[in-house]
């Protein structure tokens, strides 16, 4: 502004669904967790609707100065990681120390008494309630136009059965045999459509045994609490103080598609700090670079300080969790609570012309279910023989697509859903092209055009998977 005040002004992008729901809930959400004392933006002021002067809904929020930690991330030395990873696993046991009535996420009261008649579930703080759950799978493409329950949710079991609900909603509404959406794992399907209605089927046994799983997780994993949507390097401010030196965070952003959920559906390591494929990170042994790292060339030595990073920062997550945040620590011991977790996710995801995940899940639900549920009485779902033996093959294909998918990925150096840096785009685009016209060389004449057709780089039309 002419005085020097600074502010941001956000608005929704034009595909952002539910607007009116999201844009009111990450407000709500920014207002709870500030008044909280977290380091959350403070808003100055928003509209849920585009009935304004703008012709759009936004919001006025503080501009927090500092830099984003993704901008130095890779530069930090070992004290500044640990530091900073101290301080965000603290952030976020004050965060979900905080217990909420029923699940969804969270609403001024005020902005739901006009837009829903659904019920809504106050907190003690009445200015404040839950209300609809706002995350993106819920409402995602066409699924915003059906009318079906998402929350508030009265306790876990509502929480399951709503996603999966949903999803049996849409498909009986809008669905239809697809190929699978991930190109790179067609060829294990023979290029042909899956149908809609074996993943209705799944979805029905996965609402046979959820019940009976739900019951045997903790207790204390089925309250609510909150946690930040995504929790990236991107989405926290850092600033170094003078006096101390020490790096602190002071801002984290991006609220949008915050959710309410039973404890045991929120943990585990973020996407972008863990490092779960790693035996090393898996068994949380303390990093540490080759003994010989001096002695190797350029790009050896770039290899080994990615993979110590990596398992640096996972490592210390989980150690400061496991000191900081006990009830985030306890959520992904439970063995059940994080079969649960799998399951919830498979049944939850949009329909993109695969079942395989939920399906290979419910088997093995159907497996170790004496073992899950401590019950005498047989699992209510099975599966034939044949159907085991195909599903058996169809995931070894599957496996050699995705370490191909992997490989892929490394060569041209893309990141989720084939981003890559400005600076890295021109040279990623070369290299996309040349092992494109090297595979279609090397292939039989007979698999050169299905290959061509339905190359995983190449532009798509989404629509059919709305």
């Amino acid at each position: 502004m002419h005085d020097g005040f600074e502010m941001v002004a956000r608005i929704p992008y034009p595909i952002t669904v539910p607007k009116f729901y999201t844009i009111a809930s990450e407000v709500a959400t920014m207002r709870f967790l500030r008044s909280s004392g977290l380091p959350v933006p403070e808003v100055y002021d928003y509209s849920p609707s585009s009935d304004n002067a703008a012709k759009t809904e936004y919001i006025f929020m503080e501009y927090v100065r500092g830099t984003k930690l993704s901008d130095v991330w890779m530069e930090l030395k070992e004290p500044d990681i640990v530091s900073v990873l101290r301080q965000l696993v603290q952030l976020e046991s004050r965060m979900m120390s905080i217990t909420f009535p029923a699940g969804g996420s969270l609403y001024h009261a005020k902005d739901l008494e006009k837009m829903t008649r659904r019920k809504v579930i106050p907190l003690d703080d009445e200015a404040f309630c839950v209300g609809p759950d706002v995350r993106l799978h819920m409402w995602y493409g066409r699924r915003s136009q059906l009318d079906v329950d998402r929350g508030p949710y009265e306790d876990a079991q509502a929480t399951l059965i709503a996603a999966a609900r949903k999803e049996l909603a849409y498909l009986e509404k809008f669905g239809r045999p697809l190929l699978p959406f991930h190109r790179e794992r067609r060829e294990s399907y023979g290029y042909k459509e899956q149908s809609h209605m074996d993943h209705a089927k799944n979805l029905e046994r996965y609402l046979d045994i959820a019940p009976s799983l739900v019951s045997q997780t903790p207790p204390a994993s089925r309250h609510f609490r909150i946690r930040h949507p995504d929790l990236q390097p991107s989405n926290v401010i850092v600033s170094r103080s003078p006096a101390s030196n020490e790096l602190k965070i002071v801002g984290l952003l991006d609220w949008q598609h915050a959710s309410i959920l039973p404890m045991f559906l929120l943990a585990g390591i973020p996407a972008r700090l863990q490092n779960y494929d790693d035996p090393v990170s898996q068994a949380l042994i303390p990093p540490s670079l080759p003994a010989n790292i001096d002695e190797l060339d350029q790009s050896e030595q770039n290899h080994a300080m990615e993979l110590y990073h990596r398992r640096l920062v996972h490592f210390h997550y989980a150690k400061n969790t496991e000191q900081y945040n006990k009830l985030h620590h306890q959520a992904p011991s439970d063995p059940v609570a994080m079969f649960v977790y799998r399951l919830f996710h498979h049944a939850g995801a949009p329909w993109e012309g695969e079942t395989h995940e939920l399906k290979t899940t419910l088997i093995e639900a159907t497996e170790t279910w004496e073992r899950l549920t401590g019950e005498r009485t047989p699992c209510p779902i099975s599966f034939e023989p044949e159907d085991l033996r195909e599903t058996k093959e169809l995931s070894a294909k599957l496996q050699v697509a995705d370490e191909n998918f992997e490989g892929c990925r490394g060569i041209i150096g893309f990141e989720t859903e084939t981003w890559v840096s400005n600076e890295h785009y021109r040279m990623a685009m070369a290299l996309a092209e040349l092992l494109k016209l090297r595979l279609l060389t090397e292939l039989p004449e007979e698999l050169r055009a299905k290959t061509e057709a339905n190359w995983f780089l190449d532009d798509m039309n989404e629509e059919n998977y709305m």
